[in-house]
């Protein structure tokens, strides 16, 4: 009779720590919807995408920034306007980095 207990027990605590798991990562490192401002690009640091799954039902651009993360719709001009002004900040990063090692 322990045993069955000890199953249940142990199955329950599991069940519960995979849906805090999942909402966790809901909550914490998933866009649900787009923010309606654009940011200055001053502000930015780096950014990261978000394709669609089952968690994450849009597709994002996350900006990060000096206040946090901001979820922005890629389709938009200014939004990609902003990632190529980082990919060539990286690239001359890149190029001056590579020059000094020479």
């Amino acid at each position: 009779m322990v045993s069955i207990k000890a199953t249940v027990l142990g199955i329950t605590l599991l069940a519960v720590c995979l849906l805090a798991t999942n909402a966790s990562a809901v909550r914490h490192g998933c866009c649900r919807n787009y923010m309606a401002i654009k940011i200055p690009f001053a502000n930015i640091k780096g950014y990261s995408v978000q394709t669609v799954t089952e968690l994450c039902p849009i597709n994002a651009i996350i900006f990060h920034t000096k206040r946090g993360q901001a979820c922005t719709n890629p389709a938009l001009h200014w939004v990609m306007d902003y990632i190529n002004r980082l990919r060539s900040k990286a690239q001359l990063v890149h190029i001056k980095t590579a020059q000094a090692q020479e």
